[in-house]
């Protein structure tokens, strides 16, 4: 096993490199980028953000940034500023620089976590990225635990009880939730219950009260399981349906094999058989899933909920980096998010080996 978990460690390295590359390059001919947006500002003809240009450098530069020709000309609106001007801009944000050693100097930096400063929040992008991990960490752990604490127990309910009243109506709520999309539903939970018709119950914004330092220990506790209630709600209501749904038919395919029959014949009890043997091959597929499941709620997923809400997390940091050409925080989201993926995999498939001792990755070549 310990070699098996050092050549997937191993294979990270170029997954992770051909991730940055890709991403590097989509960069690249993205138009738009910080100089030209810099240019626009100073041109009054910037609509999209009314954040300004200073900020830190980066070692990673757009697609107008090219070698050779007239310098006015590589960007949009720049016809009659001092050439002087735009290299400073370009030096500034580390466009000054060729393509290739651009990008090696972003490999070499993001291999040891330095991913820079922001562009236009003048702050480094790992201070950004902690300052907004707590949210998506609330809102990924949370529901990720909450739907899979439902959807396991309701699937195994649903295939022992297959075609059964209680299988047709928990279907038919599972498909319902399923259909209702995770921010309408956060929208229909503000309006009812964050005082916009009915009922104050739960508050607007926020993952904390603003004297929450001041509260004690069960209070902190209280105030902060008060403010996620209705989020998490929200993303568990379709992320537990597919997960249910997978579980169940998971169960079904394994309770008609033959070996379940033969257990049954045993003398063994329905609970014996049903949680002895057919749950450990059943989970399988559902862990397979688990991977995918945890980074979408951890990082993408909640970017609708996150604005609903007006939560300030990863999902609406990337977002509005994107919009605003950021690309030191663009790039690192990016680069975090594989990495994690990547880890949350591994983990994964050594959680094979703990539910069935049969799997054996060693004599597997990855």
């Amino acid at each position: 096993m310990l070699a098996y978990i050092l050549r997937r460690l191993l294979l990270m390295i170029p997954t992770i490199l051909g991730i940055m590359a890709v991403s590097f390059a989509i960069v690249q001919f993205v138009p738009g980028g910080p100089v030209e947006r810099a240019i626009a500002q100073l041109q009054g003809t910037d609509q999209s953000s009314t954040a300004g240009f200073g900020g830190g450098g980066g070692q990673i530069g757009s697609g107008a940034a090219q070698s050779g020709g007239d310098i006015s000309s590589r960007y949009r609106g720049s016809q009659g500023l001092d050439p002087k001007f735009i290299k400073e801009l370009e030096k500034q944000y580390g466009f000054d620089k060729p393509v290739l050693e651009r990008f090696w100097i972003l490999v070499r930096d993001y291999s040891t976590f330095n991913f820079g400063k922001s562009y236009y929040r003048d702050v480094p992008v790992l201070e950004l990225i902690k300052e907004k991990l707590p949210v998506s960490i609330s809102l990924g752990m949370w529901m990720t635990f909450i739907s899979y604490a439902i959807s396991i127990p309701l699937g195994v309910s649903k295939a022992v009880r297959d075609g059964s009243r209680f299988d047709t109506v928990t279907s038919a709520l599972v498909i319902f939730g399923y259909a209702i999309p995770s921010f309408l539903f956060a929208v229909l939970l503000v309006v009812l219950f964050c005082g916009g018709s009915f009922w104050q119950i739960f508050p607007l914004r926020g993952l904390t009260s603003d004297n929450f330092a001041d509260l004690s220990w069960p209070q902190k506790i209280f105030d902060y399981l008060w403010h996620i209630t209705l989020p998490v709600t929200s993303l568990v209501l379709g992320a537990f349906a597919t997960s249910t749904l997978l579980t169940k038919n998971s169960f079904l395919d394994e309770i008609k094999k033959s070996y379940v029959q033969t257990a049954r014949m045993k003398g063994l009890t329905e609970r014996r058989v049903l949680y002895g043997h057919v749950f450990r091959n059943a989970m399988l597929i559902v862990i397979a899933g688990f991977p995918g499941a945890f980074i979408g709620a951890f990082f993408t997923g909640s970017l609708l909920i996150e604005q609903v809400f007006s939560l300030d997390g990863l999902g609406y940091l990337s977002y509005d980096s994107l919009i605003q050409r950021d690309y030191p925080v663009v790039l690192a989201n990016l680069y975090i998010f594989a990495l994690i993926g990547l880890v949350v995999n591994l983990i994964s498939d050594l959680t094979y080996t703990w539910i069935d001792p049969r799997i054996d990755f060693e004599t597997r070549e990855v």
